[in-house]
Formats: structure tokens, C-alpha cells, sequence
């Protein structure tokens, strides 16, 4: 298996009004997670929502990397082994592999999507699921897709014109600072 490269997949510049449904998979305990396992978790959850709900219908995010090296110290199983190896002197290992090291309540994937999809993505992130050790929970996000605005307020601040979309994100239009710049944000709103 190899090690996890892209962390985005999907439909990754669509903006941010495309996808308004957002679930995530959240780890329930602290522990590590392998760069396979992670690469793994993507391929089966990509795999799943691109065969039903086809390739341009979401937006997938690995929120987690893998810096942490972990290490191996081999030893020997065969007949006279102990004359060859040294045992626990210079136990110092060789790299073994890369993990992540995650936190109880921090969030694994991500995906973004259209309401109607919202049961196909929930079923993605079950299956990729099985791919962690440990438990994991998905949660429904409250926020309109991957900001950090609530549904209901989101819309509202974009009907006074007071947000801009910036990608996946949006940017925060605000009564203050050069009013020339803000009215001009507030026509490209």
C-alpha cells in the first residue's frame, strides 16, 4: 500500500455556495494513525461517492498528515540469532513509517456536498471508517460547508451582502477600515 499524497480530492474548486451540506469523521480516542490507513480511509471514501453520486458532486478533505516518524528495531527469529544481534544495546530504531497523531474530538476527513447527497457521504465515511483502528463518530457539521459560519447565519450575512466567497471559504466584509476597499467588496458581493 502507499503512502498518502493528496489530502484534496473532488470537486476542489467549486464555491462555497455549491456545497452547503458538510460531515465529518472524528476521532474518539488519542491515537496514531498510519499514512496507509489515511490513504486507504480517501481511496474508499472517494471510490464510493464518485460511483453513486459521480466525481464532481463533492469536495473530500484529509485533515490530518503524517509527520510523525515512527521507528523499528529488527530483530533476529532464527537458530543463533543471539550471537549475531546485540539485543537492547544501540536499540535506537531505522524508520519504520510515517503516522499522525491524533487528538480525541479532532477531525479525520471531511467531506462537502449538496444536501441530496448527504446519505451517500454519511455511508462513504462509515466505510472509510473501518479502514482506522480505534473508534471514530461522524458528525453532521452545523457550519455551511467547510467554513466556520453557521447555515442560518451564513445566509443571512450573505443577504445583507456582508461575505465574500474566497474558494471553499469566505471572506468577512466588515464596517470598518478603508471605506473605498469596502464598498467595493460590497459590489463583488
Amino acid at each position: 500500500m502507499d503512502r498518502i499524497r493528496i489530502f484534496d480530492l473532488g470537486r476542489k474548486r467549486a464555491s462555497v455556495d455549491d456545497f452547503p451540506f458538510c460531515a465529518h469523521l472524528v476521532s474518539d480516542e488519542y491515537e496514531q494513525l498510519s499514512s496507509e490507513a489515511l490513504e486507504a480511509a480517501r481511496i474508499c471514501a472517494n471510490k464510493y461517492v464518485t460511483k453513486t453520486s459521480g466525481k464532481d458532486s463533492f469536495h473530500l478533505r484529509v485533515r490530518v498528515h503524517p509527520f510523525h516518524v515512527i521507528r523499528i528495531n529488527k530483530m533476529l527469529s532464527c537458530a543463533g540469532a543471539d550471537r549475531l544481534q546485540t539485543g537492547m544495546r544501540g536499540a535506537w530504531g531505522k524508520p519504520y513509517g510515517t503516522v499522525a497523531r491524533v487528538n480525541i474530538g479532532q477531525i479525520i476527513l471531511s467531506i462537502r456536498t449538496k444536501e441530496s447527497n448527504a446519505a451517500v457521504v454519511m455511508e462513504a465515511l462509515r466505510r472509510a471508517r473501518y479502514k482506522f483502528p480505534g473508534r471514530q463518530k461522524i458528525i453532521i457539521s452545523r457550519k455551511w460547508g467547510f467554513t466556520n459560519v453557521n447555515k442560518e447565519e451564513y445566509l443571512r450575512l450573505k443577504e445583507e451582502k456582508r461575505v465574500l466567497q474566497d474558494g471553499a471559504y469566505v471572506q468577512y466584509i466588515r464596517p470598518r477600515g478603508n471605506l473605498e476597499t469596502n464598498l467595493r467588496n460590497q459590489l463583488r458581493a
